[in-house]
């Protein structure tokens, strides 16, 4: 494979991505929550480290920065770089970091925080979402609105189907629940939960996942769905405003 992309466990639920493209032997980060399981895949590599993105400002996705910054350039949000590590690189959204298959495309992912930004590789395949779009859920609201989020997520949903999501937190089986409790009767859902179980009970990460496999279940990327709003006794409700009860209702879970 031209490109392999590596998923890192790190603290108690958090994930990391190494990106390398072979051809060029380039390797990319995103986010670095402690260094050491991440030394540890590069060095098992041979992997040499020249790009770290940073998804967002939260210490759980930039402890590691320092101590893996020898050598690699860090780039995140320009508009966020005074809560950031000190960037080599600072991006607007719209702009590009990177070149061939490690291209990475910046959006703006506000919600969760509001200088968070994705990472949209299209030579890859994949999205690298942080904590605003997570595998069968979305991050909290720690500083967004609920309108800034329904906007990230429908932007982040219009990426091609077979785009794979890499979010930043091993959250899918408590979404999971959620997302029956609010939507039992999506035959897909069901068995995209006994997916989930199984890698769990396996082991292995729920990421990545499939965008088309996410609109078709994750809930909150189907807030304008007729059906779910009826569920939610929202019927002809604005679609921000159905996230924002989903959200709620999540929330007090």
């Amino acid at each position: 494979m031209p490109v392999e992309i590596v998923t890192i466990p790190c603290l108690r639920d958090n994930y990391a991505y190494l990106v390398h493209e072979s051809d060029s032997g380039e390797t990319l980060l995103v986010d670095a929550p402690e260094a050491a399981p991440i030394r540890a895949a590069l060095d098992a590599r041979g992997w040499r480290l020249g790009r770290i993105l940073i998804t967002h400002h939260h210490d759980d996705h930039i402890a590691g920065v320092e101590a893996l910054r020898r050598g690699a350039q860090v780039a995140g949000a320009a508009a966020d770089r005074r809560r950031l590590p000190p960037l080599d690189i600072a991006l607007a959204p719209g702009e590009t970091v990177g070149a061939g298959a490690l291209t990475a495309e910046v959006h703006d992912a506000p919600g969760h925080t509001i200088g968070h930004v994705a990472y949209h590789l299209p030579g890859a395949k994949a999205v690298f979402t942080g904590d605003s779009l997570m595998v069968m859920g979305c991050g909290r609201l720690f500083e967004g609105t609920p309108e800034q989020m329904w906007d990230t997520l429908s932007r982040l949903s219009a990426l091609p189907d077979d785009t794979l999501v890499h979010s930043g937190h091993e959250y899918a089986l408590g979404n999971i629940r959620f997302a029956l409790a609010v939507d039992g009767d999506n035959p897909a859902l069901v068995a995209r939960a006994a997916e989930a179980e199984a890698l769990r009970a396996a082991g292995r990460p729920t990421v990545p996942a499939r965008l088309d496999h996410e609109r078709a279940t994750n809930p909150f990327l189907r807030a304008g769905d007729p059906g779910m709003k009826a569920r939610l006794g929202l019927q002809g409700a604005p679609d921000a405003a159905v996230f924002a009860e989903l959200r709620r209702r999540k929330d007090v879970a």
